[in-house]
């Protein structure tokens, strides 16, 4: 398992994220409130493409915006009201627990790193959203997590917001216990106005607990995806020999297991903890994404923006 260290800015965005995200567009699913024009539809009505609604015209008005064949038919006076478009409030969660240091011997290579720790393909893919994102004048904020908040950047979509995110995740180093539903709860509470919420971890929380927490994203009117990080090894155990296994997030935690006694066992919960956690995103209609490690990251983000539009 290889260790982290920390990249610079350039390495956060090799040129093959760079070339994928110029195909790349992210698009909200449901009203969006925001604070300049953009692409992503509005709560509110503006004066802007696609027709909403009439309503009375009041002194004031424009009278470029009557409706006169509506005028014609009723002899009264209505305004037409479009929908406004709006950017979009994005914050992207990024574990940085101790299981996050995890890098199996089939995980993805890039940008130079080889064997990716899931930490550093969660770097990778938070750095490529927020470039996507910023580079469609939506705003961007960062949170990193573990047994509790480490790091909150509001969104802000000027263009050195991405140079931010970018060294705030080079800085960070995976560590401590994971608290993800608890995190999740205290993280909810503090994002003002409906947006999107992007999680990226691995989840190793109980899944009713996980459950409840993201209902809270959803009880405040955001839109959720969720990015579920698994490692291959994680997901099939292939392990054969008597050994010791290290525990990444409580320092001299040991087992010294063998494997074949206790892989069966292992499959089940493993598996049982990803349907429980794919189907509470279905219940409340949040993205669903699980990857594995050992899809090339770029491979994994247009894969699922495919995915989306379709």
């Amino acid at each position: 398992m290889s260790e982290t260290t920390q990249p610079t800015f350039s390495e956060l965005l090799p040129p093959e994220i760079i070339n994928m995200i110029g195909r790349l567009e992210f698009l909200a699913r449901t009203a969006k409130e925001g604070t300049i024009n953009g692409r992503h539809t509005s709560p509110h009505k503006g004066f802007s493409v696609e027709f909403a609604e009439h309503r009375q015209y009041v002194s004031g008005d424009d009278l470029r915006n009557l409706d006169w064949r509506v005028y014609g038919k009723s002899d009264r006076y209505y305004i037409k009201q479009f929908i406004e478009e709006t950017n979009m409030r994005v914050t992207l969660l990024v574990d940085a627990s101790g299981s996050m240091k995890y890098s199996g011997d089939e995980s993805a290579d890039l940008g130079g790193k080889q064997n990716l720790s899931k930490f550093e393909y969660a770097r990778f893919l938070a750095s490529a959203l927020s470039y996507l994102l910023i580079r469609q004048q939506d705003a961007v904020g960062l949170v990193t997590f573990a047994e509790e908040v480490k790091t909150y950047l509001r969104p802000a979509a000027k263009p050195s917001q991405v140079r931010t995110i970018l060294e705030e995740l080079a800085r960070t180093e995976p560590s401590d216990d994971t608290r993800c539903a608890d995190t999740f709860h205290q993280i909810a509470d503090q994002i003002p106005s409906r947006g999107l919420v992007i999680v990226i971890s691995d989840l190793f929380d109980d899944a009713e607990a996980i459950k409840n927490a993201l209902h809270h994203f959803r009880f405040k009117n955001h839109e959720l995806v969720v990015f579920h990080l698994m490692a291959e090894e994680e997901l099939t155990f292939p392990f054969e020999k008597f050994d010791d296994f290290k525990c990444l997030e409580v320092e001299g935690r040991r087992l010294n297991i063998d494997p074949s006694t206790i892989r069966a066992s292992y499959l089940d919960r493993v598996s049982a903890h990803l349907k429980a956690i794919e189907l509470a995103c279905g219940q409340m209609e949040a993205d669903y994404v699980p990857i594995n490690t050992k899809t090339p990251v770029p491979e994994a983000l247009f894969t699922y923006f495919s995915q989306r539009k379709a």
